[in-house]
């Protein structure tokens, strides 16, 4: 039974890290267009915002995650 929730725990953590390392690229994509743009559209600077306050959540649940996987917590 332990070893089932283990299993899922880890595969989702790891598809959890998946996707925090995607944001982050997308990330640094918007950023380095914004950098790049002379006068970014309100509509680029929303969506890196948003792209943004997402990996913040992810990564704060990867933390989180991690403590739980090391049982820090």
């Amino acid at each position: 039974m332990f070893l089932k929730k283990n299993k899922i725990r880890d595969r989702e953590y790891n598809h959890l890290l998946f996707h925090l390392e995607e944001l982050k690229s997308k990330l640094d994509n918007q950023k380095q267009l914004i950098e790049r743009s002379l006068d970014p559209s309100d509509d680029v600077l929303f969506r890196a915002k948003i792209t943004e306050s997402l990996y913040s959540l992810l990564l704060r649940e990867a933390r989180v995650g991690l403590e739980k996987k090391n049982g820090l917590s």
